[in-house]
């Protein structure tokens, strides 16, 4: 079995690494885009991520254009229009695919460990979240229409 922190992530500066600098954190996976519907809800990831991360939350944002292309433009502009409009302090990684042969290997693994009820292990859609405990176990998985604060309580208890 894999472990979540093996595996190979990318950089939006395009460099290699894994998430193995997140050992004991509780992580919020998120796949995100900036044109649809639900980029209100970086509102709401950062006011989690103001609140917790200095409790060992950290929020991981990962722009996904796969979704009637909502995710235009480069890493570098993705990264601005959120810092600009949301004032985003979390890290973002490189534009990354979530479902498909080119899916990224973090997302086949959260999909693999936790799939939707009514869809099985596809994204959707854009925001759809995962929870992952301090040990690497994926716990949760949120719809996009899980507005944020709505994960609050299961995020604070995992925080212990």
């Amino acid at each position: 079995m894999t472990n979540i922190y093996q595996i190979p992530i990318e950089l939006q500066n395009g460099g290699q690494t894994t998430l193995d600098s997140y050992k004991g954190k509780v992580l919020l996976i998120v796949n995100t885009a900036t044109g649809c519907g639900l980029t209100p809800q970086y509102e709401g990831l950062q006011k989690l991520y103001d609140t917790y991360q200095e409790k060992g939350l950290e929020i991981l944002d990962f722009p996904c254009n796969q979704f009637m292309n909502q995710a235009p433009g480069t890493d570098t502009e993705i990264n601005s229009f959120c810092e600009l409009n949301y004032q985003t302090t979390f890290p973002r990684f490189k534009k990354v695919d979530v479902n498909g042969k080119d899916a990224c290997p973090l997302f086949v693994h959260l999909k693999d460990h936790k799939s939707d009820p009514l869809l099985g292990k596809a994204i959707k859609w854009n925001f759809t979240k995962f929870l992952v405990d301090r040990e690497g176990q994926v716990v949760a998985r949120f719809n996009p229409q899980t507005e944020p604060e709505k994960m609050e309580e299961q995020i604070r208890q995992l925080l212990g």
